[in-house]
């Protein structure tokens, strides 16, 4: 009882893995704070996005997204 789910569990992952490499998953992210307002700008075509007042930081961080890797703003949220 005990070895058949490991084995269900191995095999389960495993599935996983290959639903992981055939289909194209789109992840949904949202800045939120408490007291420091976050600006972030998408630039370089979606490929890089730039953060200011990040903890209420001076300087600008810039995040340069992975090879195939979009960035965009929904146009049904605020901000």
């Amino acid at each position: 009882s005990k070895q058949l789910s490991m084995l269900r569990s191995v095999c389960s992952h495993i599935n996983n893995l290959f639903d992981g490499v055939e289909k194209k998953f789109q992840y949904k992210m949202r800045l939120v704070y408490a007291h420091f307002p976050i600006n972030a700008t998408i630039a370089n075509g979606g490929s890089t996005v730039e953060l200011r007042n990040f903890l209420g930081e001076k300087r600008v961080r810039i995040v340069n997204m992975l090879p195939g890797v979009k960035v965009e703003k929904s146009a049904g949220t605020k901000d």
